[in-house]
């Protein structure tokens, strides 16, 4: 049941009194004045209120009945209704014949402001309920059955196929102000994409996206195309300090924990790979995304000790970029050596060193294969 409490009876009065000249109070089920153009009468009670309360009716009060009830003055008390159901009472002090052709209109502006007010709270309501069941789904904490019946309710079908993105803005010590952070959702949610938002912190939003399937396979290129286009439209209103990461599409009962999984790791192994970038899309970081796991284990050490020493001793970083370019290339000596700006004995002799240094061979593509993982995980530990 809609509860009429003073912030909202306050608003009615100030609101309504632009109507008539006269003083208007506005009282609770209780029949207490919750709102009055004098405030001298708010939490006073009114006996016009509660005898129109008990009549369920509109009581008028002359200024000679006035002198038999407490705190009342001569006027015009009316039912406040929502839905059919009686939650207060408005009264218009005056002589009940000289105001009685504007009571119903005061009534009237009043249980539309009322009905407004619902509206809004219901909105919110829905909100912050799709918000907290979004934020639940992505963690796969939630067994089936408990999804389908909050997803029912919320009107979300949970077995739509759906891809995960992740929108953080990158200055965390200022989080986003609040109206930065309406605009980037109502940019997401209009016009209609269906799309499923949730705000996780004051820097963190995601997006739970209809996925796109071209010829039966998913494709992330419309989906890349669409965060390019946001990326603009968030330009023009001059949010341009964020990252955008679009996740793997799943199948099956966890696609959604899943592809928010995945949409975490493409961000920090996007951030880790070029923080000047700010779309990253797993489909181009498929094998930082993929090693991440490896990053904490005893194997991910004994991978990276090549590439490590390798390190120590390149003072001037050429033995890197040298590596680097075999990495980009293929191993093609001819395409380094042109990339590198040296010739083919200089690029030889390089690769001799590394060779020395390393133990492994980076002509060869199980040396070449240790060398490059080694690299990605020193990269995702940054």
């Amino acid at each position: 049941m809609f509860l009429l409490e003073s912030q909202l009876a306050q608003k009615i009065v100030n609101r309504t009194m632009g109507i008539t000249d006269n003083n208007i109070n506005v009282m609770n089920q209780s029949g207490i004045i919750i709102g009055s153009g004098d405030k001298n009468r708010i939490s006073k009670i009114h006996d016009g209120a509660l005898l129109a309360l008990q009549r369920r009716e509109t009581v008028e009060v002359t200024e000679e009945s006035s002198k038999a009830l407490k705190g009342v003055k001569s006027g015009i008390n009316l039912i406040l209704k929502q839905s059919e159901q009686i939650i207060g009472v408005i009264g218009i002090t005056g002589d009940p014949n000289k105001i009685r052709n504007y009571a119903k209109l005061v009534k009237m502006a009043a249980e539309m402001i009322v009905e407004q007010a619902n509206l809004t709270e219901q909105l919110q309501w829905d909100r912050r309920h799709r918000e907290e069941f979004i934020s639940t789904w992505i963690t796969g904490d939630m067994k089936k059955n408990e999804l389908l019946d909050w997803g029912q309710r919320l009107d979300i079908n949970i077995s739509s196929p759906r891809v995960a993105a992740i929108i953080r803005f990158r200055d965390s010590s200022h989080p986003m102000s609040l109206h930065a952070i309406r605009r980037v959702v109502e940019l997401l949610e209009y016009p209609y994409r269906d799309n499923l938002v949730a705000v996780l912190s004051m820097n963190e939003i995601v997006v739970l996206k209809p996925a796109t399937f071209y010829q039966g396979e998913w494709n992330s290129d419309e989906e890349s195309k669409r965060i390019d286009r946001l990326l603009i439209r968030l330009k023009q209103y001059e949010i341009t300090d964020i990252d955008i990461a679009l996740g793997h599409y799943f199948t099956g009962d966890q696609q959604v924990p899943l592809s928010f999984q995945s949409a975490q790791l493409t961000l920090q192994a996007g951030l880790n790979n070029n923080s000047k970038k700010n779309k990253h899309l797993y489909d181009e970081l498929r094998l930082p995304v993929l090693l991440s796991p490896l990053r904490t284990s005893w194997q991910a050490e004994q991978i990276g000790k090549a590439f490590e020493q390798l390190q120590a001793e390149d003072k001037n970083g050429q033995l890197v970029k040298t590596l680097n370019a075999l990495f980009q290339y293929h191993n093609s000596l001819n395409e380094c050596a042109k990339y590198l700006y040296i010739h083919r004995n200089t690029l030889r002799y390089r690769i001799k060193k590394i060779r020395q240094i390393t133990k492994l061979d980076p002509e060869k593509l199980d040396g070449l294969l240790e060398l490059y993982v080694g690299f990605q995980l020193k990269k995702g530990s940054k």
